[in-house]
C-alpha cells in the first residue's frame, strides 16, 4: 500500500491527511493558521501536521511518497513557489522548499481549487472523466479545470479564475476590480447580498422574519423561505439559478468537458438548485443540438476534495 499526505491550506486552518492509494483519508491533523504572521511560521506548522498525521496512522516518513500542497492564491507548481495569495499576505514564498526540507519528502504544490477540482477528478463526481471543470460555490466562485487528465494552470500558473468572467458589464462592484462578475451573483457570498436586498425592498416577506428569529441572513435563508410559499423569496432563488445557470452555459460553451461538477454549501440544496440549472443550460448551451453534452453534477467530496486532490498532485505533474 502506497501512503501521501494532502495539505489543505485555508485562512483560518490548515489540515493535513494521510490518503492511501485507494483515495481514502486515513487520519486528519489540523491547526489554525492564525493570519496574519509570517510565512515561516505558517510554514513549520503545515510540516508539523504533515509529520504528525504519518505518526499518528503508525508510520514513518520512509513509507509516504511525498506531500501535496493546496493553497490559495497564485501557486507556481513548476517553480514551487507561491507567488502571491493575498488572503495570506503570501509574496514569492517557496513552499515547496520549505516543506521538503521540514519532512524530509518530495513537495508539490497546486492553487487550492486546482488541487481540489483534481480530487474530484480522481476520486469524486468527476471520476473517470478526460476533461473536467469543477466550480465551487463558496466566498467566491473558485474554478478548476481538467484538460486531458492534467491540471490546466494557464501561462503564468493563475488559469481557471472562473468567477471572474463577466456576467453585467453594469453590474455589482467585484473584489477583483471588475463590476458584474459570476462572482457576484453566484457565490454564497453574492446569494446573501441578494437576499439583504430583497429583505430591505420587502419587508413583510417571510425572508425578514426568518432572519430576524436566526439573527442572520444566510445562503439558504432565500431557499428555505422560497419553499415555504415566499414569493420575494422565489424571486431571488428564481434569478440566483438564472445566473448559476449563465456562466455554468459560458464555461462549457469554452471548455466543452465531459463533467461539470458545482460544490460548495449552496450545493447542500441538491435537486431544487440542480434541476433547474440543468434545464436551463440545456436550453442555452451552444451545443444543444450534439448528442452528448456535458454532464452537470453535485461534487461529492466536501471538504475532502482539496486533501485528497493535493495528496495526488505528485501524479499531476
Amino acid at each position: 500500500m502506497k501512503y501521501y499526505v494532502g495539505i489543505d491550506l485555508g485562512g483560518t486552518n490548515i489540515v493535513a491527511g494521510l490518503v492511501d492509494e485507494n483515495y481514502n483519508i486515513l487520519g486528519k491533523v489540523s491547526r489554525k493558521t492564525n493570519r496574519p504572521r509570517p510565512a515561516e511560521e505558517i510554514a513549520a506548522d503545515m510540516a508539523a501536521c504533515a509529520l504528525d498525521v504519518i505518526k499518528q496512522q503508525g508510520l514513518t516518513t520512509e513509507q509516504v511518497e511525498w506531500v501535496g500542497i493546496g493553497t490559495p492564491g497564485i501557486a507556481n507548481s513548476a517553480t514551487g513557489i507561491i507567488e502571491y495569495s493575498n488572503n495570506l499576505d503570501f509574496h514569492n514564498v517557496p513552499i515547496v522548499k520549505w516543506i521538503s526540507e521540514a519532512t524530509g519528502l518530495p513537495a508539490f504544490v497546486e492553487n487550492d481549487a486546482n488541487a481540489a477540482a483534481y480530487g474530484e477528478f480522481v476520486a469524486g463526481a468527476a471520476k473517470g472523466a478526460r476533461n473536467a471543470v469543477c466550480i465551487t460555490l463558496g466566498t467566491g466562485v473558485g474554478g478548476g479545470i481538467i484538460i486531458d487528465g492534467r491540471i490546466y494552470d494557464g501561462s503564468n500558473f493563475a488559469g481557471a479564475e472562473i468567477g471572474h468572467t463577466v456576467l453585467n458589464l453594469d453590474g455589482p462592484q467585484c473584489t477583483c476590480g471588475r463590476k458584474g462578475c459570476f462572482e457576484v451573483y453566484s457565490s454564497a457570498t453574492g446569494l446573501i447580498r441578494m437576499t439583504k436586498e430583497a429583505i430591505e425592498a420587502h419587508p413583510e416577506s417571510l425572508m425578514c422574519k426568518m432572519a430576524e428569529e436566526q439573527g442572520k441572513v444566510s445562503a439558504r435563508t432565500a431557499f428555505d423561505c422560497m419553499r415555504q410559499g415566499d414569493a420575494a423569496a422565489k424571486a431571488v432563488v428564481d434569478f440566483y439559478i438564472r445566473a448559476l445557470a449563465a456562466g455554468i452555459t459560458n464555461t462549457i460553451n469554452i471548455f466543452q468537458p465531459d463533467v461539470l461538477c458545482i460544490g460548495g454549501g449552496v450545493c447542500n440544496e441538491g435537486d431544487a438548485l440542480l434541476l433547474p440549472v440543468k434545464e436551463i443550460v440545456a436550453k442555452e448551451v451552444y451545443t444543444r443540438n450534439s448528442e452528448k453534452n456535458a454532464e452537470i453534477v453535485i461534487a461529492k467530496l466536501g471538504n475532502d476534495a482539496g486533501i485528497i486532490g493535493a495528496a495526488f498532485l505528485g501524479r499531476a505533474v
